[in-house]
């Protein structure tokens, strides 16, 4: 089984193409627009998790743990 790695420097529409089990807990977690048809190939596409967060006023600790709590590992770099 390959390791699951959410990496933050990625963009929505690259985690979910390469890994689909991501799209129903970015739902979870507080992008419920995720599933809308479209959504993930035009926003997804430029739209980090972090900057989704920020948009949404949602705290990326708490979008962490969740990803954490569902096996993944979190990946991001330090600015």
């Amino acid at each position: 089984m390959a390791d699951k790695i959410l990496d933050l420097n990625l963009t929505v529409y690259e985690l979910c193409t390469a890994d689909p089990g991501i799209i129903p807990l970015l739902e979870e977690v507080g992008f419920p627009d995720i599933t809308k048809p479209g959504m993930l190939a035009t926003a997804g596409r430029f739209m980090t998790i972090p900057k989704g967060a920020t948009f949404k006023k949602l705290d990326l600790e708490d979008i962490k743990l969740l990803f954490t709590q569902h096996g993944y590992t979190v990946k991001e770099e330090k600015k």
